[in-house]
């Protein structure tokens, strides 16, 4: 299925389940693929943060893309949210990508 398919797809699914969190999640991971679609994926994993602030996935999705973008300031403040929300969850591979991820952006 082509990219514009698996959105359709998404997006259809949505309409029925609007909350949910992984179809809100793989909808900004599709629109990562489309360089027109940025602010859409910008917009989708805030949404998934708006639905469940504790996604971390969503954080480092949001840096990583912000710091394509050369928004340095916002995608440090997303790795630096996520980097607090690893820690809380205590989740060791998420606090050293978070951790890297700041490295490489503040280097």
């Amino acid at each position: 299925m082509k990219n514009s398919g698996r959105i359709d797809s998404l997006i259809s699914m949505l309409e029925k389940e609007p909350d949910d969190l992984f179809l809100n999640y793989a909808l900004g991971l599709e629109y990562l693929n489309d360089p027109a679609k940025m602010s859409d994926a910008e917009k989708q994993f805030k949404q998934v943060l708006h639905l469940d602030k504790n996604y971390i996935a969503a954080y480092y999705q949001l840096g990583q893309l912000l710091g394509s973008l050369k928004r340095i300031e916002e995608a440090l403040g997303f790795y630096t949210i996520g980097l607090e929300k690893a820690k809380e969850q205590k989740n060791n591979k998420a606090i050293n990508e978070f951790g890297e991820a700041i490295f490489m952006l503040e280097d």
